[in-house]
């Protein structure tokens, strides 16, 4: 029991002592706009989704308020399809763009919406780390103009893209 207790209090202080760099995100998300099933385009390669391909990720609001996040991929390498369920929330109704999201409660990530098209087609969304990017679409493909536009903003929002992976959307389903 002490070892659990130590290990809990060790999570804790390393995710509540790590600073956070500035990150500027969106003024406005309409959550009504935002639901519904996003194409994964590109990503900084993570450990969650190695071997993941045909990527998405779909938001619905729940009645309490709270959104719920189903991320689905298929490994290639395990040849099967995968699923995360999560929740998300905004914390702070006077910054929306800073949303937290958690697959593994009591846990919360950042995931920050650094720029969204306003028919809510396409968003680059990162963390204030740096470690996590995301560029997201309502279709397959994003056009190249679109696409190196936020290259540029993650470039200058610090982010260090030469790792950044597109994500083959080549699958039937």
């Amino acid at each position: 029991m002490r070892k659990i207790t130590i290990t809990l209090i060790s999570l804790l202080f390393m995710f509540g002592c790590t600073s956070k760099r500035e990150l500027a995100t969106v003024e406005s998300v309409d959550l009504k706009k935002y639901i519904g099933t996003w194409y994964e385009i590109a990503r900084l390669p993570n450990k969650f989704e190695k071997n993941l391909k045909c990527v998405t990720a779909t938001y619905s609001l729940k009645e309490n308020g709270g959104i719920k996040v189903v991320n689905k991929g298929y490994n290639s390498k395990k040849e099967k399809w995968e699923e995360a369920n999560g929740n998300a929330k905004v914390p702070n109704s006077s910054k929306p763009g800073e949303i937290k999201v958690s697959f593994f409660r009591p846990f919360y990530g950042d995931y920050f919406i650094i720029e969204l098209d306003k028919n809510y087609k396409q968003v680059l969304v990162g963390s204030p780390s740096r470690e996590y990017l995301w560029i997201l679409s309502r279709t397959k493909t994003i056009d190249d103009t679109i696409y190196n536009q936020y290259l540029k903003t993650s470039k200058d929002r610090g982010f260090e893209i030469s790792g950044l992976e597109k994500t083959p959307q080549d699958c039937e389903n």
